[in-house]
């Protein structure tokens, strides 16, 4: 959602249980900053920094917003997929023309996967008990 007043614009991102707000201002130099820490120091591996960080790489748009962060819930993978619908999210809404190259991309999409329920009478979700015949 694109704010008329302010100047910059946030979004919401989910994956499984992780949740992520972004504000996103442009013309600010400020970098990513995750939970107050810079994205490299909050996702450990590269391959996290590179998925949180995906939708400025696709568009081919130099980094010229600030980005704050604040996620929560999930694990560590989540909240990097998290991260990334939520800028996707806020760069449409910032921009409309940005649409196509991420929804080619799957950016705009939230992933519907998460663990299901277990269900009374059996082990885990769907495993039961072993039947013995005798």
């Amino acid at each position: 959602m694109a704010t008329k007043d302010t100047k910059y614009t946030q979004s919401v991102g989910r994956r499984k249980t992780a949740i992520a707000r972004v504000r996103l201002t442009p013309g600010s130099r400020a970098g990513v900053v995750v939970n107050d820490k810079p994205a490299d120091a909050y996702f450990p591996t590269q391959a996290l920094q590179m998925t949180a960080l995906e939708p400025f790489l696709k568009i081919t748009l130099p980094e010229q917003f600030g980005v704050t962060v604040r996620v929560s819930g999930g694990g560590i993978a989540g909240q990097a997929v998290a991260v990334r619908h939520a800028i996707s999210r806020a760069l449409n809404a910032y921009d409309l023309s940005l649409r196509p190259a991420l929804k080619r991309e799957g950016f705009l999409k939230r992933d519907p996967r998460a663990k299901e329920r277990r269900k009374p009478g059996l082990v885990k979700a769907r495993k039961r008990k072993q039947w013995s015949k005798r």
